[in-house]
C-alpha cells in the first residue's frame, strides 16, 4: 500500500461522485494489496430474447426435461452454455 486513503463524509451523492470522480486510486494502492474475492449468491442478469426452433426440437427438449424434473428452459440454456464451452 502506497499511502492511506482518507475518505470524507459526503454530504449527499453528488459531492461522492465528484470525489471519486478525481480520485487515483493507483496513488493508494498497488496491484499486491488485492484479495480476490468470490460472491457465490450473484446471479447473472439476464434478459428475454425469440428464438425460433423447429417444433420437434422443443417438443425433445420438453421430453428431455421432464425426464430430469428441470424447467425445459434451463435446459436450453444449460445446452447453449455446453455448447458455448465447448466451442473455445
Amino acid at each position: 500500500m502506497k499511502k492511506k486513503l482518507k475518505i470524507p463524509n459526503f454530504k449527499n451523492e453528488d459531492q461522492e461522485r465528484v470525489f471519486w470522480s478525481k480520485l487515483d486510486l493507483s496513488d493508494y494502492f498497488e496491484p499486491n494489496d488485492f484479495q480476490r474475492v468470490s460472491f457465490p449468491n450473484l446471479k447473472p442478469s439476464s434478459r428475454p430474447i425469440s428464438l425460433r426452433l423447429p417444433s420437434f426440437m422443443i417438443a425433445r427438449v420438453k421430453e428431455q426435461a421432464n425426464e430430469i424434473d428441470v424447467p425445459y428452459q434451463s435446459l436450453i440454456k444449460k445446452y447453449i452454455a455446453q455448447g458455448i464451452v465447448a466451442e473455445n
